[in-house]
């Protein structure tokens, strides 16, 4: 059944859209257009990089660690957490998260409303035609409202 022009879905582990870009592999597991614009869910497979103190202008972001220990870093406040840990970062509120053991882990990420998948997606293209560098992550982060802090 289609309802407002939105289809359901299934995926088995490990499938999706794999985005590339530098030493970062996102699997998208429910696109923005996949929802309709409700959200974007993303998988980050290892071996991955920390991500560094930012603030989202758009989105709440939800995070649902599936393997390793993270710790998450919420305006202020710090939380170490493992498998089934779920921490929540509210757009306007600067947050970061690392991995206890660098590069290990797994984390589903949710982003409401849908449209961050673009982000990776500008990113992934980039690095495919050899143009990804720090004027490419400048620009990619300004179109979907992503401020670096750290």
């Amino acid at each position: 059944m289609v309802v407002a022009g939105v289809v359901g879905y299934a995926l088995e582990r490990d499938l999706g859209e794999r985005l590339v870009f530098g030493d970062v592999t996102i699997l998208v597991r429910a696109s923005s257009k996949q929802t309709a614009g409700a959200f974007t869910l993303f998988e980050e497979v290892p071996p991955m990089v920390d991500t560094p103190l930012h603030v989202h202008e758009r989105e709440d972001e939800l995070f649902y660690v599936l393997e390793g220990e993270h710790v998450f870093r919420i305006g202020e406040d710090e939380y170490r957490l493992g498998p089934g840990g779920v921490a929540f970062g509210p757009r306007g509120v600067p947050h970061a998260q690392r991995r206890v053991v660098a590069g290990a882990g797994r984390l589903l990420v949710q982003t409401t409303p849908g449209g961050f998948d673009g982000f990776f997606r500008r990113l992934a293209a980039a690095d495919e035609s050899g143009a990804l560098g720090p004027d490419t992550y400048a620009q990619a982060s300004k179109e979907y409202g992503l401020t670096w802090l750290g």
